[in-house]
């Protein structure tokens, strides 16, 4: 008989939940459902089993915070919890809650070809680091690593780094961020609002008015070729996605591959294509050679968050991926 598994995917805004086959990862019976809907993730979780029928004892969720103990508080979301007393109330034996990019990261192992599109580079060494990371609301790091036939998460909070630039376009950037917002770190121009934030500075630094803006105003009006400083923030964008890419890549020699999550980029996939983005990431001054043949994948599968926290519980539950 099939065991099935409880696993999900939780942002602040839904909460995207399913069956992963305990033997060989698949997901199925997937949902989402809004968490304005609902008081407790608890309560979304029981409503799900009870619409599905579903027997489990096994469970992991993936949310969009840091996992540092046993209370849970969403950053973007009232949902607030104790993992262990949300166990004992479901009746689970096992239940993990991860970072929603540990999960991403997990993803890796399990994703096929046909849902990644390559970047440059040359084939992944197995057994190699990997990196990943995304832009959306916010953004995501984490590292993969593999010891002892096992995979390890590496997750960090490496979205909010120092925003590094290399250009003296990016200087500008810089100090005209700097002077609005005092700290800017790497989020700040790679995410849905870093987007508006670099057509923003990029306007006010020639001494114009902004236009009030959405993110998805920019990329509208850049792929239209209707704006110019759209598209200027459009192009910056994909090249400094490069450059902290290739930074990752440096960082813990990830030579098994960078991968790029995230809902931003697929929204301009030809614009990314034809950008300067593996420029950027190859733009390493001496050690451009020790990037140049490492792959950069974007990750295309619909659901990387409920794949990779199957892999995780499974990986718990003693299976080798």
């Amino acid at each position: 008989m099939t065991k099935y598994a409880l696993v999900g995917d939780v942002g602040g805004t839904n909460a995207r939940l399913a069956l992963c086959n305990v033997e060989n990862g698949d997901i199925s019976r997937a949902k989402t459902y809004s968490g304005l809907d609902f008081p407790s993730l608890e309560a979304v979780v029981t409503h799900y089993l009870k619409e599905h029928n579903a027997a489990v004892t096994d469970g992991c969720i993936a949310i969009a915070c840091p996992i540092t103990g046993d209370w849970v508080a969403m950053t973007n979301h009232t949902w607030q919890f104790s993992i262990a007393e949300m166990k004992k109330n479901l009746g689970f034996e096992h239940l993990e809650i991860i970072n929603d990019f540990t999960a991403v990261s997990m993803a890796i192992p399990m994703i096929k070809s046909e849902h990644l599109i390559k970047f440059g580079g040359g084939e992944p060494v197995a057994g190699k680091p990997v990196a990943v990371y995304g832009a959306g609301t916010g953004l995501g790091v984490a590292h993969l690593v593999h010891v002892d036939r096992r995979w390890v998460s590496l997750p960090g909070e490496g979205g909010h780094v120092d925003f590094a630039p290399n250009s003296e376009e990016e200087g500008i950037i810089l100090e005209e961020l700097r002077g609005e917002i005092g700290h800017v770190s790497a989020e700040r121009v790679l995410s849905g609002p870093g987007l508006v934030n670099l057509y923003r500075a990029i306007v006010k630094s020639d001494g114009r008015e902004p236009e009030r803006y959405e993110p998805k105003d920019i990329t509208e009006h850049a792929l239209a070729d209707s704006c110019i400083d759209c598209k200027r923030a459009l192009s910056l964008f994909c090249v400094i996605m490069g450059r902290f890419g290739g930074n990752l890549a440096l960082t813990l020699g990830c030579f098994g591959g960078i991968y790029i999550a995230g809902g931003i980029v697929p929204r301009f996939l030809e614009f990314f294509k034809s950008s300067g983005f593996r420029g950027g990431f190859e733009d390493k001054g001496r050690f451009k050679d020790y990037v140049k043949d490492i792959p950069v994948y974007l990750i295309v599968h619909e659901q990387p968050g409920l794949l990779g926290a199957g892999a995780h519980l499974r990986q718990m539950l003693g299976q080798i991926l």
